[in-house]
């Protein structure tokens, strides 16, 4: 008797607890991977500097620079938003009118800054944001015996934008690409006009940091480049222009340069090994593309 109702007590639980369900449960939603697209360039061209704290001519002659890029699509909302950094030396050596004197400046720069991407058909892409950066350097010109170098140092918030075409050649992928860079505000150094730089260590430091805008800085940069599929790098070849003319105390500093670009460049996959090699459904959302 005590086991017919044990075997009923088990009959009636089994009917009051809810079915299984014949599916499996569902695999979690698997995130798009966000390969980095690194690049590596060199540059070479012409140079046109001039700072009327060291001298009142304008010099002529050559630009060289190293410049990295990584860009990425933004985790939090990867078909939208591409987060960039650039850091980037030049170096510019030039001459005076009469070829008797030579002049250089040394610049460092490095800014991050994100840019809201629209795909548009057949290929082009459009891209429109925002970046920071800081630009530290000096002229040197050694006929000044007494003072003969000129400190240049700044941070700025720029406006960037971006235009992109991909597309085939033959069976060789292409991406040619147009970037843009415009600083809107910020701050600089400027010394005062014939102050030397032993009397700011003295203390005499009034007047040197002045608010950027666009009547006493401007800065343009524009990069044109084509990327081509040449196997697992892509060969970069393109052209790049920069523009700098500033204006304090009485000092005015030019620095134009031209020059062409070659590098390399391709796209990086980080996979996490806990989680195993993508499925082939897996999306996949290039930075540049």
């Amino acid at each position: 008797m005590p086991r017919k109702l044990l075997a009923a007590a088990i009959a009636a639980i089994a009917a009051w607890l809810p079915a299984d369900s014949a599916e499996p449960p569902a695999e979690p939603t698997r995130e798009p991977l966000r390969p980095v697209n690194s690049a590596f360039m060199l540059s070479a061209g012409s140079s046109h500097l001039a700072d009327t704290y060291l001298t009142p001519l304008k010099y002529e002659g050559w630009n060289a620079a190293f410049r990295y890029e990584r860009a990425q699509a933004m985790k939090f909302s990867p078909d939208r938003w591409r987060q960039q950094l650039r850091v980037g030396v030049e170096m510019n050596s030039a001459e005076n009118p009469a070829r008797n004197a030579s002049m250089q400046y040394l610049n460092l720069a490095a800014s991050w800054g994100m840019i809201h991407v629209w795909k548009l058909p057949a290929g082009f892409q459009l891209g429109l944001g925002g970046s920071t950066g800081i630009d530290l350097g000096v002229v040197y010109n050694g006929r000044n015996g007494n003072n003969p170098a000129d400190a240049k140092a700044d941070w700025t918030v720029n406006l960037t934008g971006t235009a992109a075409w991909r597309f085939r050649m033959d069976r060789m992928p292409v991406t040619v690409r147009w970037q843009s860079t415009l600083p809107v505000t910020g701050i600089f150094f400027s010394p005062q006009y014939d102050e030397l730089y032993y009397e700011m260590y003295l203390g005499n430091r009034s007047g040197l940091v002045k608010g950027a805008w666009w009547g006493n800085f401007f800065r343009w940069d524009n990069l044109v480049t084509a990327d081509l599929g040449l196997g697992p790098w892509d060969l970069r070849l393109g052209f790049q222009s920069s523009a700098l003319s500033t204006k304090a105390n009485d000092i005015v500093t030019r620095c134009y340069n031209f020059s062409f670009v070659i590098g390399v460049c391709g796209d990086w996959f980080s996979l996490n090994p806990r989680h195993g090699l993508p499925s082939p459904e897996t999306r996949i959302i290039n930075a540049l593309y």
